[in-house]
């Protein structure tokens, strides 16, 4: 116990010291950009610093140095010869409430969509960037709409940060399987009823091996879903799941793969575990895969002759692609570079380095066609049907709530017995929902 104590002394000395030298080398400017700007003062042209500025960034994603260097931090650095951009990396030992204890400062947090509430509101770092954005002429009309609305949704109708990257869903498909099988390879603008019948003909045995037509990456179906659907009512607090679009995205994602022959026999053989992905990029028993699409320019699908299409649409939702999770770059409260900051992401917002970033693989956050146009086309996936992403209309993105990840959890638990017939849809539904409620009441009791 002695030995923590000593560690953790330690550590906030050295963040103290750090945050000492961060701020001595930007300290004789913060009078002119630490100051909030003020509601009469949004014509006015924004007063940057020509000394040497310390931008802080700091993100819970445990993202590495090299990544986020390679990412934002190097063109960041290039753009902004003054500005000396440091990033702290989330560990084990370095976390934000160490952070802030320490007196650390931070310039500009970051994070995605399901957890940037819950870092910059638990943590007081919450800014609304509204009157900064007028000042620097951000085009916020540059931007998929739907980004710029789920952020006002989470700040209250305030803006607390910008998108700077993006994510969706893809799904995936292994042309050699379907070659096998002599089956068309699918097309962009499939329904999941168009699904369902490619999936049954590619769910069979051959030469003694189990090959089934579809996968779904659980997690990522369920927060993205077309319909927009929360987890839980942010009005009620309470679970959702017991209407009829949670149960067409249960029944087509889950249960209707699983009832052609040989399916059923697979998840067994699994140890009662539905097929992910290794069974696409490994085992190559899977004809078709829904993914997040970006993960493949970090990952890449080895030994396989992969391709991607749009998204499946439900009859219910013609046209309605799945949502987008970006990731939110804000202006701390703390911050005494404030327009400094801005100019930082207003940069990494703009259509010049969006290209670039689209050109590398990571999914843009401006409606630009040329921007769009760009997606990994300077990857070695530039020859994939990567257009496919921007096929259909994104859904708005879900409201979130901080018991989220308890419902998501208890909605996931008995995926299993649907897909093996051992559990009806109805009771499904009501058990999911009445444990959720009970798991949130619960925990607002602690």
């Amino acid at each position: 116990m002695n030995g923590q104590k000593v560690r953790l002394s330690l550590l906030l000395a050295s963040l103290l010291a750090l945050s000492t030298i961060v701020s001595a080398c930007g300290g004789g400017e913060q009078a002119t950009t630490g100051n909030p700007v003020a509601p009469d003062n949004k014509a006015s042209q924004p007063v940057l610093s020509k000394e040497p500025v310390d931008l802080v960034f700091y993100s819970n994603s445990t993202d590495s140095v090299d990544s986020f260097n390679e990412r934002f931090g190097d063109p960041l650095r290039k753009k902004f010869p003054n500005y000396n951009i440091t990033y702290i990396q989330k560990t084990k030992d370095v976390t934000l409430p160490n952070l802030i204890a320490s007196g650390q400062r931070i310039d500009i947090y970051w994070e995605s969509v399901g957890q940037f509430l819950a870092g910059i509101n638990e943590s007081n770092l919450q800014y609304d960037m509204t009157d900064l954005i007028k000042k620097h002429n951000v085009d916020l009309a540059a931007f998929e709409p739907t980004l710029i609305s789920a952020m006002r949704d989470m700040s209250g109708g305030k803006l607390y940060g910008l998108p700077v990257t993006n994510n969706t869903l893809s799904l995936f498909y292994n042309k050699e399987v379907f070659s096998k099988f002599g089956v068309p390879f699918p097309k962009d603008g499939l329904t999941w009823d168009d699904v369902m019948d490619i999936s049954r003909k590619l769910t069979r045995t051959d030469g003694g091996k189990q090959y089934i037509g579809l996968g779904i990456s659980q997690a990522h179906l369920l927060r993205l879903n077309p319909f927009s659907l929360p987890f839980v009512d942010p009005k009620t607090d309470n679970a959702t799941i017991n209407n009829d679009k949670w149960k067409a995205i249960f029944d087509y994602a889950f249960v209707r793969p699983a009832e052609a022959p040989g399916f059923r026999e697979l998840i067994r053989a699994s140890k009662n575990t539905m097929p992910a992905s290794k069974s696409f990029t490994e085992n190559k028993e899977m004809g078709m895969y829904v993914f997040l699409t970006t993960l493949i320019f970090g990952e890449g699908l080895p030994n396989i002759d992969w391709d991607l299409v749009s998204f499946p649409t439900y009859k219910e939702a013609p046209k309605q692609g799945p949502q987008t999770y970006p990731t939110y770059f804000a202006i701390t409260s703390t911050s005494n570079f404030k327009d400094d900051a801005m100019e930082a992401i207003k940069y990494l917002t703009s259509e010049e380095n969006q290209l670039r970033l689209s050109g590398e693989g990571n999914m843009p956050v401006l409606k630009s066609e040329n921007v769009q146009a760009a997606f990994g086309k300077q990857t070695s996936f530039g020859n994939k049907n990567l257009k496919s992403v921007f096929y259909n209309k994104f859904a708005p993105i879900s409201p979130k709530t901080k018991y989220d990840a308890i419902a998501e959890k208890i909605y996931r638990e008995n995926i299993v017995k649907i897909s093996l017939g051992e559990m009806d849809m109805n009771t499904f539904l009501r058990e999911a929902e009445e444990k959720t409620n009970k798991a949130i009441t619960e925990e607002k009791s602690k």
